[in-house]
């Protein structure tokens, strides 16, 4: 066998004869590492950030075969008195000088109102204007000192500047904000780009720690962003490193403006929760930013920011009720889906399988995730991958092992005797043979095997291609390619040139799925035919009721019937729309019969022709209608305007039939005929009501009874 030959489905390995104990087929597996329980409350000081479990499992170890989904189960829940880090990023531009008085006397209300969420609460400052050369700022000398053009001086304009990390001294806050001055800028979009970033990626300056990270961005102006910088003259690309140098931005006159994606992409990486606090003019463009930012809430801010405190915390309980799974980048191939049933036990795929909404502190909500590895050609070392909730520190650490090896290459035989005597090495029953060496047992020389002569043996005429472009020439031989896009595909032949899967569709199925495809033609199963085994050979669908092969009418083609006569149609050729009725047909023969009263006279029998007549005393003789057997019973009006009452039984395809007549016995001169009567009501006259008897014809009395006969009428 050729090396493609020993991989396939292993039922069918097993069909070629390969031992059960000799097929490997290893399976993918899912191994919890770490696996902390989540906390249900935060009960002690020293428990905080570093012993507080969100998030279970912590490591997890997927042995993943490729193709093969492995699931995993994440859970969730919301613990109580959860820590928060706070950082309050402000414009000082001029246009924000009343907004300044209100959130200077923030510290302590903030930290009173946040004591009701959790005791573990942290607050820091930061202030941004804008980049400091011109068109953002006025340059010249004086507006450089005083940008407010107004007596009482302002601050000189700057990029950001780091103010107080974070802190539970609510006091220290106060004091230090109370101790900033507006400053200035020319132009309505501000630098807050440029201070978000600093405050996103300076972990150590502003004192992230691994806790609820939230920051409020509060301005009344809009923000340049990647490009702006040109403006200035400036055109090196924002790095989106931290560049803080006594707790000032020292790139903001050498680097542009981060860019909205490179910005955002910050903030998922941080874990930090955006809380925009802007004024109604500008809502429209923070509103915006929720799409491409992370975790992010907007609120209005009134003109002065008196209602700062109620914004911040109404923005961090819509934030942390949402919890929407994230993961790191993936390497190539790989594939990660989620589905999950939130509170409402209502299951969510796709995209919505990656979040729950409105989780009250408390609440434990469990994520399905399914990892599938690409093909082993694609990523088959060993990887890592993060799954996380934005805007909670917590992460599940994934780590991806592909099942790229057999075990029985462990046992790899160097220079093996089986491999022409030590030109391979012997793995997994195979050899692998050494530079210079070709073939099942390296038997032929490369240089040779490639040579004209081992070439032409390899072609079926000198016009056809080499192994019909299915294979390689391998010592003279065709060893075939295996097709890529079914692993049960084959190319086979001397020459490569028969497949397996190249022949005749049924119904969109390959020989119809009765059979198999074997070098072009389809070898069906038993009990079929044709060329792609679409036909049934058994005639069981072309019987009619009665035994007869598609009624006596027609033939019985690939398990349909195919009627001789034309003007018969149906699934076994028993309608005829365009011929009389049986009854109609035989109504003269039955006439002639009912008249011989005792037998079958020889003036009926040209009326009758080949049908077999029997007579009966009366209708009740007659046998049962059964339609789908091919009986009928009928009655046809004779001269006399008498019912005639027979049965009509078809035989042999309705070649001939068998027809029973039924005879009244008795004194009646018509032979026990059923007499149609009208009665015409006369209107009363003189209480008096009259009544006629009319035959059919009209007549008046016009019978003739030979024996008495009581004629009851009832009126009503």
């Amino acid at each position: 066998s050729h090396t493609w030959e020993r991989c396939g489905l292993a039922q069918a390995l097993l069909e070629r004869g390969c031992p059960r104990s000799a097929i490997e087929d290893p399976r993918g597996s899912s191994v919890f590492l770490r696996d902390r329980p989540v906390t249900s409350h935060v009960r002690e000081p020293k428990q905080r950030s570093h012993q507080i479990t969100q998030l279970q499992p912590q490591q997890v170890l997927l042995h993943l075969r490729p193709g093969e989904p492995q699931n995993f189960e994440v859970k969730f829940k919301r613990v109580e008195d959860y820590p928060i880090d706070l950082y309050y990023l402000m414009d000082l531009s001029f246009s924000m000088e009343d907004d300044l008085v209100n959130v200077k006397k923030l510290g302590i209300d903030l930290m009173d109102e946040m004591r009701n969420i959790t005791e573990d609460f942290r607050i820091g400052f930061g202030a941004f204007v804008d980049k400091t050369v011109m068109p953002y700022i006025s340059t010249t000398e004086h507006m450089l000192q005083n940008p407010c053009k107004r007596k009482e001086p302002c601050a000189k304009a700057f990029g950001f500047h780091h103010v107080l990390g974070l802190t539970r001294n609510g006091s220290l806050f106060e004091e230090l904000v109370g101790g900033q001055r507006i400053s200035g800028n020319m132009d309505l979009p501000e630098g807050g780009l440029d201070a978000l970033m600093q405050a996103t990626v300076c972990e150590e300056q502003i004192g992230w720690r691994n806790v609820t990270r939230l920051l409020v961005f509060s301005t009344d102006g809009g923000f340049h962003f990647a490009g702006d910088g040109k403006l200035g003259g400036i055109v090196l690309p924002n790095d989106g490193k931290c560049h803080l140098e006594n707790n000032v931005y020292t790139m903001s006159e050498r680097q542009d403006y981060p860019s909205l994606a490179h910005m955002a992409e910050k903030l998922k990486e941080k874990n930090i929760q955006t809380i925009f606090a802007v004024t109604e003019d500008v809502v429209h463009l923070y509103e915006g930013l929720k799409e491409i930012f992370p975790k992010t809430a907007v609120g209005t801010l009134s003109s002065d920011s008196h209602n700062i405190l109620q914004l911040i915390v109404d923005a961090y309980n819509a934030l942390t009720s949402e919890v929407i799974m994230d993961h790191s980048e993936l390497l190539q191939g790989y594939q990660v889906e989620y589905n999950t049933s939130c509170k409402g036990h209502v299951v969510q795929t796709g995209e919505e399988g990656r979040r729950c909404s409105n989780i009250s502190i408390g609440d434990e909500v469990t994520f399905q995730v399914s990892v599938t590895a690409p093909p082993c050609g694609i990523a088959p070392e060993p990887s890592r991958l993060l799954i996380r909730p934005q805007g909670f520190g917590e992460e599940v650490e994934v780590q991806l092992r592909p099942l790229c090896q057999c075990r029985c290459q462990e046992h790899r035989v160097e220079d093996s005797p089986q491999c022409s005597g030590g030109r391979g090495a012997l793995e997994c029953g195979a050899c692998r043979c050494k530079e210079g060496w070709v073939g099942a047992s390296c038997e032929c020389d490369a240089g040779v095997s490639a040579g004209e002569g081992a070439v032409a043996l390899c072609r079926r005429d000198n016009s056809s291609e080499v192994c019909s472009g299915r294979g390689d020439c391998v010592c003279g031989e065709c060893v075939c390619h295996r097709p890529r896009r079914n692993p049960e595909h084959t190319y086979y032949g001397k020459f490569c040139q028969c497949d397996n899967f190249h022949c005749d569709q049924y119904q969109g199925r390959l020989c119809g799925g009765r059979g198999r495809c074997d070098c072009g033609v389809c070898q069906c199963s038993l009990g079929f035919g044709g060329s792609a085994c679409e036909c049934p050979l058994s005639t069981a669908t072309c019987l009619a009721p009665d035994g007869l092969l598609c009624s006596g009418r027609g033939h019985c083609v690939c398990g349909a019937c195919v009627c001789v006569d034309a003007r018969f149609q149906g699934p076994v050729c028993e309608v005829c729309l365009s011929c009389p009725d049986v009854c109609t047909l035989h109504r003269e023969c039955v006439l002639c019969g009912a008249s011989a009263r005792d037998r079958v006279e020889e003036r009926c029998r040209g009326e009758c022709g080949p049908l077999n007549v029997t007579l009966v005393s009366e209708p009740g003789r007659l046998p049962q209608e059964q339609r789908e057997l091919g009986s009928r019973r009928c009655r046809e009006r004779d001269a006399r305007g008498c019912w005639v009452h027979f049965s009509h039984q078809a035989e042999r395809g309705n070649i001939s039939a068998h027809i029973h007549i039924a005879l009244h016995r008795g004194e009646s001169a018509l032979l026990g005929c059923s007499l149609t009567m009208v009665l015409y009501l006369i209107p009363p006259i003189n209480n008096y009501s009259f009544f006629k008897l009319w035959n059919k014809k009209g007549g008046e009395n016009p019978f003739t009874v030979a024996t008495p006969a009581v004629l009851t009428v009832h009126c009503g």
